[in-house]
């Protein structure tokens, strides 16, 4: 129980500390959020590429800062569990009216839990739940902007309301044509909304500030028709004239999720009231958990807190038992699910074949690389965390044997706390979304028989976007290294994605070379490879063996993606990123851009 008395002006000032601690995290990220406004104005993608990988390593710097405070001026580790009961309760004070409390809840415990001994890692002393609620938080400074604006249009002035709520975000950059863009947004809309009447309450609502990913800005909200909700989004792009323009028009719940996608990089958003944009989104994507949302907005620590509840909720409320994953074992990664829960745990091993030259440490160090690269939608995001702990009766024995062959170094199982709970620790852990794993996909379809028309579909479609999948890691100087099916998965959305990190390389360290013309017959009859091999080399007409066995794969493969056999392909794709290039890589098809797309380089 907590005290009655709020008696200690330590605690007050311990409390006052970290609140101090926040609010500059928070200001800092807002600011460099705000910057991708002049960012994206001035055409200035390798700024807005560097500010995103940047900003990610904001919140830990701020925590170790925070952390430093309370032991040099408050020996924080030394104060007994009074006192840190009262600290929490000074803090929850301190959260009245304040506009981002959930995230300085967040913020408490990642600095609390740096200090103290886990013994107080229960709801007394951290906010294990939240202590205060994120419903109707207003910003009522005068200056203020309100969380989204409305528009009310007739089907006369919609065009015209159109280019409004575009002008209202005051982008000080000319568009190449915004009355004829906004034309086309209505047409896309009316084509949406078919025959049905406007009713006396349509209106269309915008988020109040632009989301920039990359090259691209992107108006996001929704349209209320009576009781139909449509969501919407417009992105913004620069053409080939350094013009403004609307790329296309995004409707509807399946658009907006793949452009909020788990495998993109995060969005810069000036935002006073997080939770009330996520609130927002949330009405627009029910599908979406609100873990990443928040992730998406750059919030990754407020994303793994919601995840962390959201899993242990599940747990209390499920009885199925973990496992390994089904697939193909990976030779540095074991991963397991619970096949109830939508995501993979993957632990990496503690040995590994000789083929695979690597340790913990690189491990670790590309799995950074990934969380702070664009991932153009293409590659996983991942949720790191140490010290999990798991009820063992929910271990599978296969599991538990399987981790204690290969990662015995992750694995503790015990009674920690003394409470008779018997609990499986893994020590570090990343989790994902999870995946159809390619090759399972593929199987399905030969298992069917390759020519039946649902099976065949099924192919070409897997292919066909395998290929757009390494083609877009290519843009984004991304190397796989290791190209098998088993690497990539299909998302519900029907997108292939990459999830083994361990080989990956940025293609501008990579050296691409045709294999050398044999120089004698005996050279052309070995089977073993006869030419020199660099550690970055990489020959690019050897994957068809490994990926192209299957004539229907072949097939498929050689009428779309063939030029990924040439060298030339990756020499040229390199050329252009090592002088500077940054390739467009779109999260929408290409049959939805405008007309005027032709203006804008495609990747």
């Amino acid at each position: 129980m907590f005290p009655q008395r709020l008696d200690s002006p330590l605690a007050y000032d311990i409390a006052k500390a970290m609140m101090d601690g926040f609010n500059r995290h928070y200001q800092l990220f807002r600011t460099e959020s705000a910057r991708a406004k002049h960012r994206f104005e001035t055409a200035d993608w390798h700024g807005q590429q560097r500010a995103q990988r940047e900003r990610i390593e904001f919140y830990d710097l701020r925590v170790r800062e925070a952390s430093m405070r309370l032991e040099s001026e408050f020996k924080g580790g030394e104060q007994t569990m009074n006192v840190w009961q009262q600290v929490k309760l000074h803090y929850i004070g301190l959260l009245v009216n304040h506009q981002q409390p959930e995230l300085a809840e967040t913020f408490f415990n990642s600095v609390t839990t740096k200090i103290l001994h886990r013994s107080y890692f229960q709801n007394d002393f951290i906010f294990v739940r939240p202590a205060v609620s994120t419903e109707y938080i207003e910003n009522e400074e005068p200056t203020a902007k309100p969380t989204y604006r409305a528009y009310y249009p007739s089907p006369e002035t919609l065009q015209a309301n159109v280019v409004k709520l575009v002008q209202d975000f005051e982008l000080r950059c000319e568009f190449e044509d915004l009355a004829r863009d906004a034309g086309y947004v209505v047409d896309a809309l009316q084509k949406r909304l078919g025959d049905a009447k406007l009713r006396a309450n349509f209106q269309i609502q915008v988020l109040s500030s632009l989301f920039y990913r990359n090259k691209g800005a992107y108006i996001v909200g929704k349209i209320i028709n009576g009781f139909n909700e449509v969501p919407v989004a417009l992105p913004l792009l620069h053409n080939k004239h350094g013009k403004l323009v609307i790329d296309a028009a995004l409707f509807g719940e399946d658009d907006l999720l793949i452009l909020f996608s788990f495998a993109r990089a995060y969005f810069m958003v000036d935002m006073g009231i997080p939770s009330a944009y996520v609130q927002f989104l949330r009405s627009m994507m029910p599908r979406m958990p609100r873990a990443e949302i928040y992730n998406a907005l750059g919030l990754a620590k407020q994303g793994k807190t919601l995840f962390y509840r959201d899993f242990l909720y599940h747990l209390r409320h499920s009885t199925d038992k973990f496992r390994i994953a089904p697939g193909i074992k990976g030779m540095v990664m074991l991963v397991f699910d619970l096949p109830s829960f939508p995501y993979v745990f993957k632990v990496i091993k503690d040995y590994y074949p000789p083929q695979k030259d690597t340790t913990r440490e690189q491990i670790k160090g590309k799995y950074l690389l990934v969380k702070q690269h664009d991932r153009v939608g293409r590659m996983a995001d991942t949720q790191e965390y140490s010290e999990v702990a798991f009820p063992r009766e929910r271990f599978d024995d296969e599991l538990i044997a399987e981790i204690e062959k290969f990662a015995p170094s992750q694995l503790e199982i015990s009674d920690r706390d003394g409470d008779g709970k018997v609990e499986v620790i893994i020590k570090h852990v990343y989790i994902e979304r999870r995946m159809i794993p390619l090759n399972i996909y593929l199987q399905e379809a030969f298992d069917a028989g390759v020519d039946e028309p649902v099976a065949k579909e099924q192919i070409e479609r897997a292919v066909v976007e395998y290929g757009n999948a390494i083609k877009d890691l290519v843009a984004a100087n991304i190397f796989p290294g290791d190209m098998l099916w088993k690497n990539f998965g299909i998302t519900r959305h029907g997108k292939v994605v990459f999830y083994d990190y361990d080989e990956i390389e940025y293609i501008t360290d990579c050296k691409f070379r045709k294999v050398p013309v044999p120089r004698n017959e005996e050279d052309e009859m070995s089977g073993e490879v006869w030419y020199s091999v660099g550690p970055k080399d990489v020959f690019p007409e050897t994957f068809g063996p490994f990926l192209l066995g299957n004539d229907a794969v072949r097939d498929v493969f050689m009428q779309h993606h063939a030029d990924l056999l040439d060298a030339a392909f990756w020499q040229n794709h390199q050329s252009r990123i090592q002088a500077g290039h940054v390739f467009d890589v779109f999260p929408y098809e290409q049959d939805k851009r405008f007309a005027h797309a032709k203006d804008i380089s495609v990747a």
